[in-house]
């Protein structure tokens, strides 16, 4: 089913399109832009149409557009490949997470620069030992006097070589449980202390980055909201980063790409494989909608981050089918192969989002340990 768009959406859409279309015209890899496509200049423009901050209130520096708005603009930018990495988290759940936790000192202080598209953050959740389990972080945070004092060491924190400040979650109450003892920090990625060694992947991209905080010093005035009160804060964060359009048209460039150039039509059961994927993508970007739209319940963003990564990694494994030899020559579909894992280990893994359904969702009993 197709729902009609209001003329300006269509608009919007279109706007969107034609400055995606101009920026990727030299790019060799369109996929996963909102993650491994850094380009201040492109968030000047962004912030330049109006197109950061779009949906948050202008009494904060935003826009005051609506949901289905911004929707319709990254979306467009996504699937076609613009590079909205270096504003991406800020603009995705740094600004909303300040909105709702931050103090009016720390709105005033970062939401401004996050608008014009000026400041650049990382998020510092992944720990060594503790990917997906929030609770089981180790970096630690010691208060001195009107600071805190950081030590420890995150990894997999994207965009970290080149953010001018990470969102930091750190223990505070060692004796506290697991899940009691967090709270989180802005920090200047400018610090003495820290030390930011990239990551090359399997693509040969270098934007995982691990990061190590040695004594970094952090003024009080930069906690976020409750102390110790950090995992209430982070889950509802998460609901940001796992409900998003990002998580569904990250490789959709490629999907048009392939069945443009390699997918054979006439082919019976490529049609099926074609409709078994357009299907999906039209109930993946339903279930982004109801989360853009505030109708999914509290924590249904596990299932549609499930749905969507899976179904991400569905387009790789036809685009490679369709590809044949030419999969295996280096270039956007072998870049894809590889990368494609990722869609359902980032943002919280698979099976840690299944547990959640299960538990949170249906309520059902936990295994026996």
């Amino acid at each position: 089913m197709d729902f009609a768009w209001p003329d300006e959406l269509r608009g919007l859409q279109a706007e969107a399109a034609a400055l995606a279309d101009e920026w990727v015209r030299d790019l060799p890899i369109h996929e996963d832009s909102w993650i491994v496509g850094s380009s201040p200049p492109f968030a000047a423009e962004l912030a330049r149409r109006g197109w950061l901050g779009m949906t948050w209130p202008v009494e904060a520096g935003g826009h005051g557009r609506s949901a289905l708005e911004r929707f319709a603009v990254y979306e467009t930018l996504i699937a076609r490949g613009a590079p909205v990495a270096s504003s991406w988290f800020a603009d995705r759940q740094i600004g909303p997470t300040l909105l709702q936790y931050g103090t009016p000192e720390q709105q005033r202080r970062h939401l401004p620069t996050i608008v014009d598209g000026t400041s650049a953050w990382c998020i510092g959740m992944s720990e060594p030992d503790a990917g997906s389990d929030v609770a089981a972080l180790r970096t630690r945070a010691v208060r001195h006097g009107d600071e805190w004092v950081v030590d420890g060491q995150k990894v997999w924190t994207s965009g970290a070589a080149v953010a001018d400040w990470c969102y930091l979650i750190a223990r505070t109450d060692p004796d506290a449980p697991p899940h009691a003892g967090l709270s989180e920090f802005l920090v200047d990625m400018h610090s003495p202390g820290i030390r930011v060694e990239p990551i090359t992947d399997a693509t040969g991209n270098r934007h995982f980055c691990e990061v190590f905080f040695e004594e970094v010093r952090v003024p009080s005035a930069n906690l976020v909201g409750t102390e110790n009160g950090s995992f209430r804060q982070v889950m509802r964060q998460m609901e940001h980063e796992r409900g998003g359009i990002d998580r569904l048209v990250s490789n959709r460039a490629l999907y048009e790409h392939c069945l443009a150039t390699w997918a054979d039509r006439a082919d019976p059961l490529v049609r099926q494989e074609i409709a078994a994927l357009e299907s999906g993508y039209r109930i993946g970007r339903h279930l982004v909608l109801r989360e853009v739209l505030g109708q999914a319940p509290a924590g249904f963003s596990a299932a549609t981050k499930t749905f969507c990564t899976e179904f991400e990694q569905r387009v790789a494994a036809f685009c490679a089918r369709v590809a044949g030899p030419d999969a295996l020559l280096w270039g956007r579909v072998a870049r894809n192969i590889c990368y494609a894992p990722g869609y359902t280990i980032m943002g919280g893994t698979t099976q840690i989002l299944r547990n959640i359904l299960g538990e949170r969702l249906l309520g059902l009993p936990r295994e026996p340990r």
